[in-house]
């Protein structure tokens, strides 16, 4: 019994270690905060975070899966309202918009902006979230044309690069000026267009 207890607080740990630095990256980027922060935000020693994440190479890596895995969730209960393509896309948005409210900014985006830093493992991860995103939006936009619904010039990939592209920079300048509202009409004008 101790040991399956002393198991669930190591998960437990690894799991508030997680949440406090999910929003140390999406706050101040991966290169604005250490192993320090997060133990004097925990209460405990630098070594006792080493202990779940070895590097912070490692940590980033979990960070990265954790969020894909989130965000994938929210793709995969967009797809199961049935909802059309055009109400799927402004959907899709307001993941942005959320998080932007919680005065964070995508974890994804925010290592993109640190990507020459970034150990190699991590770059991959970061440009993996980024293509599952752009694929499902693919998938979305192709649907909408062929349905009718949707209408753009170019390949739906083409189209998916674009939102993915346009929703990062919308939420680095909505916090530029501490309006999330500048990053509504970005999103809206840009589903509009469509």
């Amino acid at each position: 019994m101790a040991r399956s207890s002393q198991a669930g607080q190591a998960g437990d740990s690894a799991q508030r270690i997680l949440d406090i630095a999910e929003r140390l990256v999406q706050t101040r980027g991966f290169n604005g905060f250490s192993y320090a922060d997060i133990a004097e935000a925990m209460s405990m020693t630098k070594a006792s975070l080493h202990y779940h994440f070895p590097s912070k190479a490692d940590l980033g890596r979990r960070l990265i899966e954790r969020y894909e895995q989130t965000f994938l969730e929210v793709l995969k209960g967009i797809d199961a309202t049935g909802a059309a393509p055009r109400e799927k896309l402004k959907r899709y948005t307001r993941i942005y918009a959320d998080v932007l409210r919680d005065n964070r900014m995508c974890l994804c985006g925010m290592l993109a902006s640190d990507y020459a830093t970034l150990p190699k493992a991590m770059k991959e991860d970061v440009r993996h979230f980024f293509d599952v995103n752009e694929q499902w939006l693919a998938g979305v936009l192709e649907h909408g044309r062929k349905g009718g619904s949707l209408e753009f010039k170019g390949s739906p990939l083409e189209v998916a690069r674009v939102i993915v592209g346009s929703l990062e920079g919308a939420m680095m300048l909505a916090r530029s000026y501490g309006e999330a509202a500048r990053f509504d009409t970005a999103a809206e004008r840009l589903i509009a267009s469509l």
